[in-house]
């Protein structure tokens, strides 16, 4: 299994309802709403270009290894596989030496825009954003602009950029949870 591409950009600081409409208004489908909870392993203590997630989304459990190679639309590599089950990946990965440095959750609606993903992620202590994730990234500015978003405004970065942004040390951060 080799590395892929994923060809995706973030909008952020969106109205959740605003964009809901616009998505819909383009044609947008609505696929899903999930609660998602994830582990995050190093593979090398202090390389933050690559990592190990384990995610449980809704039903499916994956486990992926993450490269960033750049901030650019182009820059996210991954090689991801469906496990059976979360809590029994999470322990295997202990018994291989691996031990999480962060739990996390969030909230994901997913829309479906022809063929490109849509991602509305609310995540605890930042504002909610839209990811847009096509086949090219010139499919991701375009969808972007057919949104009424400024391709040029769109980031790259990723989560832990994201909370850099806001004025947080996501590295620092070794269980992230909304309250109960």
């Amino acid at each position: 299994m080799a590395l892929t591409t994923e060809y995706e950009a973030k909008a952020l600081d969106i109205d959740i309802e605003a964009i809901q409409a616009t998505i819909r208004h383009r044609g947008g489908e609505h696929v899903a709403d999930r609660m998602m909870r994830r582990y995050v392993y190093d593979i090398a203590p202090g390389d933050t270009s690559k990592w190990i997630r384990l995610r449980q989304d809704g039903d499916q459990a994956t486990l992926c290894v993450k490269q960033i190679t750049s901030d650019e639309i182009d820059g996210t590599h991954e090689v991801e596989v469906t496990v059976s089950s979360f809590e029994d990946t999470h322990a295997l990965l202990r018994v291989m030496g691996f031990t999480a440095k962060a739990y996390q959750e969030n909230h994901r609606s997913s829309y479906l825009l022809g063929t490109v993903r849509l991602e509305i992620d609310s995540w605890p202590l930042i504002p909610p954003y839209l990811e847009i994730e096509g086949d090219s990234a010139d499919e991701v500015r375009d969808t972007a602009k057919h949104l009424g978003l400024d391709p040029d405004a769109l980031t790259s970065v990723n989560t832990t950029g994201i909370y850099t942004h806001y004025g947080h040390d996501l590295t620092a951060i070794k269980e992230l949870r909304f309250p109960s």
